[in-house]
């Protein structure tokens, strides 16, 4: 049977932690448009090349209308990150979906994320302290990759620190599409619900230096702001979208570092290739998840293949940032490629909006890293580091280091 004709399961099973599976060159030469079985054992068609990804992207008739009746169910009981109610509060398309991203855009701004920069910095040394106590081996994922972006984000929305081991939990849930069965799932997102709706009503009586004071203080939709259910959901959606990609992210990256050791000792040599390291991480990274879904409410074109309407696509960005024809030499890490046009953080109207966060974060805990533990190695060999099963988002296990 040719690949054309073939309907393979998704996710595509892949048992090594940081290499992609061998079909993504295959799909991208042979079958730009595949046939594909999804957990719910609905039908979608997977697109694997770049400048697909990016069309699709960045065309608004792909929307995110993934609770239109017959749009494909990402998983068996239809829960999850992008079907659920919460998701259909932010206007997901057109002029109040950009004005959303104006109003919480602010907070994300250059300027900004470099005023975040030394808090960020202490917040690594302190957890590397911790760990460094805690003595070696340790894993580098729940010493630092975990903690490092729920604490910035807490401290963002003006949340307690006490409190950062419940938004772990209800973030998990959010964002697994296998782990939890659906009264789990549910009892999660009310108990996050009504935690941030008293959040939210807190920060209103007593406003601080934070996103949530500031987007109340922007006055209701009457005054050009945001009514006081998206601010709450904006709160969720943030903590969520915050911690769990960036936490999976710093273990990936570290791990590809470690995993051929010339790499940190180029940047122990050079930190200035910081910056250009963390964007080549972000595409090299070949078990970034789900890929993002969209819905096709029209007939429509992608890869010289017309779909139906009702059609549901999933563009693998992970995939299309091996793209040979995007990127010279694209199964290799190169420390210094620049530019690095990688769709990582998506493409066009619904691009990340925390990615300059994500950035700063990176940057910092790998300059953090290099100058405490310049003798930092994985205490495990690479084909012992296992992937973690079921998530939207995807990331390793555990990362073990020493050093």
């Amino acid at each position: 049977m040719s690949v054309n004709e073939q309907v393979l399961n998704y996710p595509i099973p892949n048992d090594a932690a940081l290499d992609p599976p061998a079909e993504w060159a295959r799909l991208r030469g042979e079958c730009p448009v595949a046939h594909v079985k999804l957990p719910s054992g609905d039908g979608a068609r997977l697109i694997t090349r770049y400048e697909d990804v990016k069309a699709v992207l960045a065309d608004p008739r792909f929307t995110r209308r993934l609770t239109a009746p017959d749009a494909a169910r990402l998983s068996a009981d239809g829960g999850g990150v992008f079907n659920s109610d919460v998701a259909q509060i932010i206007p997901d398309g057109g002029e109040g979906h950009q004005h959303w991203r104006r109003l919480v855009g602010r907070w994300f701004t250059a300027k900004r994320m470099a005023a975040l920069r030394p808090a960020m910095a202490q917040i690594a040394d302190d957890l590397i302290d911790d760990m460094v106590k805690r003595g070696a081996p340790a894993d580098l994922k729940a010493s630092l990759g975990f903690p490092l972006p729920v604490y910035v984000i807490c401290d963002m929305l003006g949340v307690p620190a006490e409190d950062r081991d419940r938004f772990s939990y209800w973030s998990d849930t959010f964002l697994n599409l296998t782990r939890y069965t659906k009264e789990e799932i549910d009892a999660a997102q009310a108990e996050f619900f009504q935690y941030m709706s008293d959040h939210v009503e807190a920060r209103r009586a007593q406003p601080g230096e934070d996103l949530l004071s500031e987007l109340l203080a922007a006055g209701g939709p009457e005054q050009g702001g945001l009514s006081d259910l998206q601010v709450l959901v904006t709160g969720m959606g943030l903590l969520v979208a915050g911690h769990e990609t960036t936490a999976n992210m710093i273990g990936k990256m570290v791990a590809m570092l470690l995993a051929e050791r010339s790499r940190w000792e180029r940047l122990l040599d050079e930190p200035a290739l910081i910056r250009t390291t963390v964007e080549e991480s972000l595409r090299m990274d070949a078990n970034s998840g789900f890929g993002l879904p969209r819905y096709l409410p029209v007939e429509s074109e992608v890869g010289g293949e017309v779909l139906p309407k009702g059609t549901t696509v999933i563009c693998s960005m992970a995939a299309a940032n091996r793209d040979e024809s995007a990127f010279e030499h694209a199964g290799e890490m190169d420390l210094t490629r620049s530019p690095n046009p990688h769709l990582a953080f998506g493409s066009g109207a619904h691009s990340c909006l925390g990615q300059s966060l994500a950035r700063t974060e990176l940057q910092v805990v790998l300059e953090v890293l290099l100058r405490r533990l310049p003798s930092l190695e994985l205490a495990v060999p690479v084909t012992e580091l296992e992937r973690v099963e079921g998530l939207a988002v995807g990331g390793l296990r555990t990362l073990p280091v020493r050093w």
